[in-house]
């Protein structure tokens, strides 16, 4: 299993928000690249990055600030937050980044999913963010009706290859991630899958392993000092 270290975007700083309230914003660092190039330091491989003004927006608006972190460390990004268009999928694989993340556009217009993988393969992965079993658009501000693990098996069908589950209400509480929720997925799902929301130990991750997740994305845990990120990279290279 994989280990993603975040960053999350908001006019530029690396932020951190609480169950993807906006309105619950700590600012951790004013220089991502910098961040980024830690994350490689302690020996991530992989980064997910999100612009949260283009997730609720629906434009990117931190597109350069991307391009650094993707030029400055050499890592394999995986971007997302408000990519809704075909030329802005093109811009961040021309930039470098090796996978592009498509949460409210996939929710809203399932064809247009179809169309990017056909266009695109594995570069595409669909973003599931999750909130009382349903799927929730627009930088988390809004709900929809889709059920979300429908949706999922959905995604699968179009021949989405990978698939980033977030529990809304794990996130940013550091409270434990959703086990259940992801051995339900992993039972039914066949695609990669990668855990998000509340990861926030070393035990949690060797527990998402066990169940057959192909990775974990790490956030408010890594900020606050709760998870150590080389300890947890090298922990999953023993399992």
């Amino acid at each position: 299993m994989i280990i993603l270290p975040a960053i999350d975007l908001y006019k530029g700083e690396v932020v951190r928000l609480v169950r993807g309230d906006y309105a619950q914003m700590t600012v951790y660092n004013s220089d991502p690249a910098a961040v980024a190039q830690s994350f490689k330091n302690a020996g991530a491989v992989y980064m997910h990055v999100v612009d949260l003004e283009g997730a609720r927006n629906g434009t990117p608006a931190n597109l350069e600030v991307i391009k650094r972190i993707v030029a400055q460390s050499g890592m394999n990004v995986e971007v997302g937050g408000g990519i809704r268009t075909a030329q802005t999928i093109e811009t961040y694989l021309n930039a470098g980044v090796k996978r592009v993340i498509l949460g409210t556009a996939a929710a809203s217009t399932p064809g247009f999913t179809r169309e990017m993988v056909v266009a695109f393969g594995e570069a595409i992965a669909v973003g599931v963010d999750i909130k009382d079993g349903r799927v929730a658009i627009k930088g988390w501000t809004e709900l929809s009706e889709l059920d979300a693990l429908e949706f999922c098996i959905e995604a699968e069908s179009f021949g989405v290859r990978t698939l980033i589950c977030t529990d809304i209400s794990k996130d940013g509480m550091l409270g434990g991630t959703n086990i259940g929720l992801y051995r339900e997925m992993r039972e039914k799902l066949s695609v990669s899958l990668i855990a998000s929301g509340g990861v926030s130990s070393v035990d949690e991750i060797t527990a998402l392993s066990e169940l057959g997740m192909d990775g974990a994305i790490i956030g408010k845990a890594l900020y606050t000092g709760n998870v150590d990120l080389a300890e947890a990279i090298n922990k999953c290279k023993g399992l």
